[in-house]
């Protein structure tokens, strides 16, 4: 253990000695600061959390209820055993936070998940100084580069619009929290009626709640809904709703993925899908890069993803890097995770700038 580290590697997850707490521990603890609500980040058991109040509906919805719960407002700071502890945006999903804490002259900040492009469902990421910098690097590879906003929605607007005009739905697969909501702000609502899986509509209630603009949507169940209307439509589901009798009601469709994966020589091929749509909630290589050096920090830690290719990369820029060993980016839930390449499958990207 370094001297003066202000967060260490357990069995359970992420410890901060001083504070005694966790930050998106594995394992159940007395003690845990959530950076976001994905399920590899916030786990079920611990006996008390500490998230952004914008993670509160989603954490009680997929942790419990009744779990014991504090949240705090970006920039709020507490002070728990001496530590100086804040939240600030991390621009992935709605709550997603950065961990700020600061004892004894250092300043430590873990990022969770995070994303630089601003796509109006969540404050965008704001850089934190710090001394040290744990970050993601799930796509931390030089040929993670992602199309701008606008040239992804008119992309997935064209290809709507074009299987509209031929009475065909449209079924795009995205991860039912913050990918949907995302692709639900971006779209144009006036091509055709947006049908939402049940998976999708809770979380959907969560951002509308947060007062996050998202057009009006419906279930496939719902009365009103005409067979001529389901042939226009744009049908959100999560990757579990593909080739099941859900399906059926749409009839003949065109089917897409959104993910940071379809970038990928054959991920499309393996998810057996029409259409891929480059789009990821996570930051893509220039955005790592950018985001890293705005912290200042000279010792940075990576989490998880392409860890070895950015810790090559860091130490190259004269930073002290390290490569902390996580269960995050594992859950099939999370943004892209069940889409991943398989190391050494044929379309596994080279390692090479």
């Amino acid at each position: 253990m370094l001297r003066n580290d202000l967060i260490v590697h357990r069995p359970e997850g992420l410890y901060c000695p001083p504070g005694d707490f966790y930050i998106d521990p594995w394992r159940p603890v007395d003690r845990a600061v959530i950076t976001h609500a994905h399920s590899d980040h916030a786990r079920m058991g611990s006996a008390h959390y500490l998230a952004h109040e914008g993670s509160a509906g989603t954490l009680r919805n997929r942790l419990g209820a009744d779990i014991a719960l504090q949240t705090l407002a970006y920039g709020e700071t507490i002070d728990h055993h001496g530590v100086r502890l804040s939240l600030h945006p991390a621009g992935h999903v709605l709550g997603s936070a950065q961990v700020r804490i600061e004892h004894g002259g250092q300043v430590w900040v873990a990022s969770g998940d995070y994303k630089l492009e601003d796509d109006g469902t969540c404050p965008p990421f704001e850089p934190v100084r710090c001394h040290t910098f744990i970050t993601e690097s799930t796509f931390g590879l030089p040929i993670y580069r992602w199309p701008s906003q606008p040239t992804l929605f008119a992309d997935i607007n064209a290809w709507w619009a074009a299987n509209a005009a031929a009475s065909k739905a449209s079924v795009l697969y995205a991860y039912a929290f913050g990918k949907a909501q995302r692709l639900l702000h971006g779209v144009d609502a006036s091509i055709g009626p947006i049908v939402v899986h049940g998976a999708v509509e809770p979380l959907n209630a969560v951002y509308r709640s947060a007062g996050v603009d998202l057009p009006p949507t419906l279930r496939a169940t719902d009365p009103g809904l005409t067979k001529g209307d389901l042939k226009r439509a744009l049908v959100l589901a999560p990757p579990s709703a593909a080739g099941t009798p859900w399906l059926k009601r749409f009839g003949e469709h065109s089917d897409a993925f959104a993910s940071g994966w379809m970038l990928v020589r054959g991920a499309r091929r393996r998810r057996g899908v029409d259409r891929g749509f480059v789009m990821s909630d996570h930051a893509d290589w220039p955005s790592l890069q950018k985001a890293i050096g705005a912290t200042g920090a000279e010792h940075v830690i990576v989490t998880h993803g392409s860890t070895a290719v950015m810790v090559r990369w860091l130490c190259e820029q004269g930073l002290d890097a390290q490569v902390f060993a996580t269960e995050y980016g594992a859950d099939d839930n999370e943004d892209d995770a069940g889409a991943a390449p398989e190391p050494g499958s044929e379309s596994a990207p080279e390692a090479t700038a």
